[in-house]
């Protein structure tokens, strides 16, 4: 890229997880605006047209003092490239614990710039993720009722976002209400200024809608900071002026042989496998215990997939049950059996990669994360939508690999898509 031609984007956003990056960078697709996406924070100017760059980085579940640092390096860059506004993007889940990192990153990204207001909603109502009166909603229940209670890494007993926030920041945190977002903008504004003036620097906004994100956008657009899960953005490009487009979703014609790697043991992502599986098609589960026995698990893995990858899409899973992973991270602890199985399933797929996949599904935020560092993708460009929150990208990779046409792939957040999305994404892709 050159140092000397550098674009100005009008949205600079920071994503927590690589999966949540590209939800977030596929509802801003969907609005209107042209989104590159990259993997860290990049060590040079951005050299490509775009009207909004989202950061990707891998901060939900790191310790929080190394959360802020890497949000604040990504705000640098993003104010470099000319930035006009910030958007800090999080899970639909609100998913952290007592020490953050919502709580810390929302902190410093305030102070940096300056600003002594900001907004907190993960709402995201096309997959089920409400806010109504504080209180976060997955489908029909709350949220530590919805399986988020089992979460291995970060699990969420408390749906009150109120309460969840105001544990990991010593401001205040408030409330806008519904009855206030149903009045739309102005009201929105007026309770800002209420809140303001009651001290109140963080409010949790409810949506239980896309109408009511939209109500609440030209609201934001006087905000600096913006922190949210990817509901949100369905608004923000109308502040810029911009209006829904096919073109800003192009990507190049798709080709090659077809894979799914998946390492999420949510219960959407469970389904998804179980219906695959059920549809016929080869899939093949990896053992955590072998890859600590010692075994090449991604070798074996690789000869499996390697005659069987011409006859259409292959699956590779760690999934498993609630009580199957909790016996696994016992005997390994909780850090180790993730960091084996999002090392065994990154070499999978660079592997895969290597024997022709030109088209691949990731499933779940650390194994996404692993997968694109290791198949060397520095950014991607965003296309059209498969599943509410996961589009279809493409992305140059490793030289090594020797893939010149570039690779297809989509990160799938664990708690995403409907049970046949496996199959669904190639289908997408070939429409």
């Amino acid at each position: 890229m050159s140092a000397t031609h550098t674009k100005k984007i009008l949205l600079g956003c920071i994503a927590d997880d690589f999966t949540g990056a590209t939800d977030l960078a596929n509802n801003l697709v969907r609005a209107g605006m042209r989104v590159v996406q990259t993997i860290g924070v990049p060590a040079e100017p951005l050299d490509t047209e775009a009207d909004a760059v989202v950061v990707a980085l891998k901060s939900r579940t790191i310790p929080a003092p190394e959360a802020v640092a890497q949000s604040l390096d990504a705000l640098r860059w993003l104010q470099a490239q000319g930035a006009q506004q910030i958007y800090f993007k999080y899970c639909s889940t609100f998913d952290s614990t007592p020490a953050g990192n919502i709580g810390p990153v929302t902190d410093a990204l305030m102070a940096a710039l300056g600003t002594p207001f900001t907004i907190a909603t993960p709402a995201f109502p096309d997959n089920k993720r409400t806010v109504f009166k504080g209180y976060l909603f997955a489908g029909d229940v709350l949220l530590s009722e919805s399986g988020m209670q089992n979460h291995p890494l970060t699990p969420m007993t408390d749906p009150n976002l109120v309460r969840v926030l105001q544990a990991q920041t010593q401001q205040r945190v408030g409330l806008i209400d519904h009855t206030v977002v149903a009045q739309g903008a102005d009201a929105v504004r007026a309770r800002i200024a209420a809140l303001r003036a009651e001290g109140v620097a963080i409010a949790i906004v409810d949506a239980v809608s896309n109408d009511d994100l939209l109500r609440m956008g030209p609201a934001l657009a006087e905000l600096p900071l913006l922190t949210a899960g990817s509901g949100v953005a369905i608004a923000l490009p109308a502040n810029f002026g911009l209006a829904p487009s096919s073109q800003a979703a192009s990507l190049p014609a798709a080709g090659g042989r077809q894979a799914i790697v998946s390492g999420s043991c949510s219960t959407a992502t469970n389904g998804q496998v179980l219906a695959f599986i059920q549809s016929g098609r080869p899939a093949l589960a990896i053992d955590p215990l072998r890859i600590a026995a010692g075994v090449d698990v991604a070798a074996e893995a690789l000869a499996w997939a390697e005659p069987l990858l011409d006859g259409g899409p292959v699956l590779v899973y760690s999934t498993a049950e609630p009580r199957d992973v909790r016996a696994i991270q016992g005997q390994l602890g909780v850090e180790e059996a993730g960091a084996l199985v999002e090392r065994t399933l990154a070499q999978i797929a660079r592997g895969l990669a290597a024997r022709g996949v030109r088209q691949l599904v990731v499933a779940g935020g650390e194994t996404s994360g692993a997968c694109v560092q290791a198949l060397g993708i520095a950014q991607m460009r965003i296309g059209g939508q498969i599943d509410p929150g996961v589009p279809w990208c493409h992305a140059a990779v490793d030289a090594a690999l020797k893939a010149p046409e570039g690779l297809h792939i989509t990160l799938k957040s664990g708690n995403f898509g409907t049970p046949d999305f496996f199959t669904k994404a190639f289908a997408a892709l070939a429409a």
